[in-house]
């Protein structure tokens, strides 16, 4: 490694640090899902890292190629953008999907009642009360929900980029050697998982806090539409 690496070292640590908690995309998708859908601490932890593995791999891989071919950095710049529109665009269509869901869900374990009549009209006819989860539901559907989530998320942070990986570190870190550049990316990615997976349990810890055990019931479309506004304000506001 050469002497000039160090700077661009705490650099990494410190763009890793500042982008993933000014990004509310890089946590708030795995707080409210793991409230909702009730996740172990070791789950959680688990696809948090996983996404944020995915979600560094794309940038970084997309760096070396560059790196590697000299690329020009505008070009790498313009993909890194479209990426990000993408992501974002998943994140909104994910998180109205959700609430969609939630909200049938929500309605399908509505307690109400049915009269059933009989042949004979009077005494004989009675009321049933009942869900439409239970036998009356697709059982499926809702082990489908469990098992997609997570490959969805991790989906959507593929494409999400690590805008100041490639232009603030990745290239001036090449200029220098391999290892280098090797040694910046990696502190990088492991700054960015620590904290994301810091923000997921500093937030999990702060809703199970709250008093929204009268509001559980609503839990999946709460997710749903958190998960979609964070989509909204990261396409629309540029969080």
């Amino acid at each position: 490694m050469t002497q000039e690496v160090g700077p661009l070292i705490v650099a990494a640590a410190s763009i890793g640090f500042l982008h993933t908690l000014l990004g509310p995309d890089h946590y708030v998708p795995f707080i409210m899902m793991s409230w909702a859908r009730q996740w172990s601490a070791p789950k959680t932890a688990a696809i948090t890292l996983i996404c944020a593995l995915g979600h560094i791999v794309g940038s970084v891989v997309l760096g070396l190629v560059g790196v590697s071919l000299g690329l020009a950095l505008k070009g790498l710049e313009w993909t890194e953008s479209v990426r990000g529109n993408v992501a974002a665009w998943l994140l909104i269509a994910f998180g109205l999907a959700y609430s969609i869901w939630g909200i049938r869900y929500v309605y399908r374990r509505h307690l109400h009642q049915h009269t059933h009549p009989h042949l004979v009209k009077g005494p004989h006819d009675h009321l049933h009360a009942h869900t439409h989860l239970g036998e009356h539901s697709h059982v499926h559907d809702a082990q489908s929900a469990k098992t997609l989530t997570p490959w969805i998320l991790f989906v959507i942070f593929v494409f999400g980029p690590c805008e100041p990986l490639i232009p603030m570190l990745m290239y001036p870190a090449a200029q220098g050697s391999y290892p280098d550049l090797f040694v910046v990316t990696a502190v990088f990615g492991l700054v960015t998982a620590a904290t994301m997976l810091g923000a997921v349990f500093l937030g999990r810890a702060g809703v199970d806090f709250l008093p929204l055990k009268r509001i559980q019931h609503y839990s999946h479309v709460l997710a749903g539409t958190t998960i979609l506004l964070c989509g909204l304000a990261i396409r629309f506001l540029g969080l």
